[in-house]
């Protein structure tokens, strides 16, 4: 079922790619030169859909890392999470084990005298 899914959404993202690159082939001048706009320095001329695919690449790099770097408090509190709750584990065997081998007696329930009438 997801894979389904995952086609249906796919397949027309992947048909609309296609076709943005094949209607912007056109090249285009990407100037890394504010200054001089007849003769910049760093120019060159790429496909309009290779710019348009570099920005968002670009922009999910860029947003990826910054999500990433956002939710460091939280790995940070699951990592301390997983080691507290390691431990306790490891606890709660050692104390598992030590009732087993002591000399314990059996748990008793205290008897209740029978029903007053």
């Amino acid at each position: 079922m997801i894979r389904f899914l995952k086609a249906l959404i796919l397949l027309p993202v992947a048909i609309l790619v296609v076709l943005l690159a094949v209607a912007n082939r056109a090249p285009v001048t990407l100037s890394l030169d504010p200054f001089s706009q007849e003769a910049p320095e760093f120019a060159t001329q790429l496909p309009l859909f290779a710019v348009i695919f570099a920005a968002v690449m670009l922009g999910v790099i860029i947003g990826g890392t910054a999500s990433w770097l956002a939710q460091g408090k939280n790995r940070r509190k699951g990592r301390q999470s997983r080691r507290e709750a390691r431990q306790l584990r490891y606890e709660t065997e050692r104390l598992k084990s030590q009732g087993a081998s002591g000399n314990t007696l059996p748990a008793t329930v205290p008897s209740s005298p029978g029903p007053r009438f």
